[in-house]
């Protein structure tokens, strides 16, 4: 049985580097990789929450 995954608009940084993220009704987050949404990274509200305000604080700066 597949869940129904509601995704938002691609967010795009440069080139073809664009990825998505979706929720769907039972309460999950879901990022991907726009045109690989068949299997997307799948985990709560609240990590995908966390992981976006650790990265909006620069902790994942030195990746870049």
């Amino acid at each position: 049985m597949s869940t129904e995954i509601t995704w938002e608009d691609p967010y795009c940084g440069e080139g073809n580097n664009c990825f998505r993220i979706g929720t769907d009704p039972t309460g999950n987050a879901h990022i991907a990789v726009t045109g690989r949404e068949d299997s997307p990274l799948t985990d709560t509200h609240e990590a995908l929450r966390a992981f976006i305000l650790n990265i909006k604080a620069g902790k994942a700066d030195h990746l870049l």
